[in-house]
């Protein structure tokens, strides 16, 4: 067998595997949107993993409509959009103070934020339970925002030094020998240049804050204030194990704003996430 030979086969070989991995994902994706799309007969004439024989849209009105997904489709997209401004806001400032500026106590700062990226979520649920209740802010939607915000900032600050370590520093001396202040030098020269970085903040938190489910169920049992997480299992109670086709669309629909996002910022995504990886 010649190299050629089995450089041709190598290549077929690993073509085929990103075929089967790319199926892999797909699929559960393409199921649950045909599943979305059936009539109730459907579900015990057929076999479930038969495609619909048509589209059978009024699953997505029941979800909308009867399953409240309306309702909670606005508070997971206002609780998190409070929380994302929140969090780029301060993890801008912060990794910004602790990498470009010149101070006596920013390493330990730095240290201390980095602390919390090993904080596992679950082992802080019961203190500030007591603490929101003790405090009038259980069952409050400022319980989920603050709790979303003190929970993203390790890891958005994290992103954002990675990336601040290897932005020049001529840049800002130019500026500041041009006569920019600290602020504008931060908000005018330094903000517009970390776009990448800044997306990719915003894009993983939008990611983990809209699929949140602990501390949704933890600070938030008023199903006006529900998000769209909670309200998935709120809506299943309610259709139990009848409606599914129902349930399969409020499903698709909760996944949606995560597809889209992640489809028309991936580029910028990867370039952030690797940016400040490699120096020169």
């Amino acid at each position: 067998m010649t190299d050629k030979t089995k450089q041709i086969i190598s290549n077929v070989l690993i073509k085929l595997v990103i075929i089967i991995i790319c199926l892999v994902d797909i699929y559960p994706i393409f199921w649950m949107i045909t599943a979305s799309l059936k009539e109730q007969y459907e579900w015990s004439a057929f076999p479930a993993f038969a495609l619909p024989h048509g589209l059978y849209f009024q699953n997505y009105i029941d979800a909308w409509t009867r399953g409240h997904m309306s309702t909670f489709f606005r508070n997971s997209l206002v609780y998190t959009l409070l929380s994302l401004i929140f969090i780029v806001f301060f993890s801008v400032t912060v990794g910004f103070a602790v990498t470009k500026m010149q101070w006596r106590y920013k390493k330990l700062v730095a240290d201390y934020f980095q602390l919390g990226i090993m904080v596992p979520v679950a082992t802080a649920l019961i203190p500030l339970f007591q603490i929101y209740n003790r405090a009038g802010l259980y069952n409050k939607a400022g319980s989920l925002v603050i709790s979303y915000v003190a929970f993203g900032l390790s890891l958005s600050i994290y992103l954002v030094t990675g990336y601040l370590r290897s932005f020049p520093d001529e840049i800002m001396e130019a500026a500041v020998i041009d006569g920019c202040g600290i602020y504008k030098l931060m908000y005018y020269v330094v903000l517009p240049l970390m776009k990448n970085a800044v997306v990719t903040v915003l894009v993983l938190q939008f990611f983990f804050k809209w699929n949140d489910l602990l501390f949704s169920m933890t600070f938030v049992s008023s199903t006006n204030l529900k998000t769209v997480q909670t309200g998935l299992m709120y809506f299943s109670d309610e259709f139990g194990s009848k409606n599914w086709g129902a349930i399969f669309a409020s499903v698709s629909m909760s996944i949606l704003p995560m597809l889209i996002l992640y489809t028309v910022l991936n580029k910028t995504i990867i370039e952030g996430m690797t940016a400040g990886a490699v120096k020169g």
